[in-house]
């Protein structure tokens, strides 16, 4: 009785499947195609992408060759170009990239392209900060110490990824004004930072000593960090676009600065875990 039963069921459920195969036929059919062709577009699609990224990064490369040969108004054409047209990553670095070339040319202008780029909420946060702290470097030999202070103190904070380099540009502009206080309060910020780099904090520690001095009338040369540039160094990639993803490449270096400036992180600092 029971293997009748069975029998039975299995029976009942064969035709529930072969009526629903029969009634739903179209539908599945259409979905298997669906499935099929929307992997095939991907695939294109992703293909194209990296073709023009392949393609975007050559023209990087090249607009960047032009920049070590000393040909920076033709460097900075071609990185306009690819601000202009593009993938999002690459864009965003070349705006970065004809900034620091024309820096070599036009500072004052450089540090308004810098304070575009750091306001622009279009921008990665990392590519924003980057120019907040080049155009710092570039602001702290001409801006009047004061103003400096008020315009970078705020940004001074754990929160901010280059901040023991600023914390180290408003120590100069404290030693300006002679405020040997303030200096003071900067260095400490600096050697008490776990996550600020060695040598940084090494010359922090060594200022301590001007501080221990006195006011000084001028800073002289020797106490001056050395802002050690690097226009050949790898670049770093930049971080993921919302809404395009974007290749491993590089954040460009900074151009050349005063003596005067520290020397600008070539990565962030890591912020204490909480």
């Amino acid at each position: 009785m029971s293997d009748f039963i069975r029998e039975v069921d299995e029976e009942y459920r064969r035709d529930r499947v072969v009526n629903f195969l029969t009634k739903y036929q179209v539908a599945l059919i259409g979905l298997v195609v669906a499935i099929i062709l929307g992997t095939a577009v991907y695939r294109i699609y992703l293909h194209y992408q990296n073709q023009a990224a392949e393609t975007a990064n050559a023209r990087y490369d090249a607009a960047a060759q032009l920049v070590r040969d000393g040909k920076g108004a033709e460097a900075q054409a071609a990185f306009d170009k690819l601000q202009g047209d593009g993938p999002a990553g690459y864009a965003m670095l070349a705006r970065l990239k004809a900034v620091e070339t024309l820096a070599l040319r036009d500072k004052a202008a450089a540090v308004r392209g810098y304070d575009a780029i750091a306001g622009d909420d279009s921008m990665e946060a990392t590519l924003r900060d980057t120019a907040l702290i080049r155009g710092a470097i570039l602001r702290v030999d001409s801006d009047d110490p004061k103003d400096f202070e008020l315009r970078y103190t705020p940004y001074a904070t754990e929160g901010f990824a280059y901040r023991s380099t600023l914390r180290e540009l408003l120590t100069l502009a404290a030693f300006k004004r002679n405020d040997t206080e303030s200096a003071g309060r900067w260095l400490d910020q600096i050697v008490i930072d776990p996550n600020a780099p060695s040598a940084l904090r090494s010359r922090a520690e060594a200022f301590l000593g001007l501080v221990a001095a006195g006011p000084v009338g001028t800073m002289p040369e020797a106490t001056k960090p050395a802002l050690e540039l690097h226009p050949t160094a790898t670049p770093v990639a930049p971080p993921a676009a919302s809404t395009v993803a974007t290749p491993s490449v590089a954040v460009p270096a900074t151009p050349a600065a005063p003596v005067s400036a520290p020397a600008a992180p070539t990565t962030p600092e890591a912020s204490p875990a909480k």
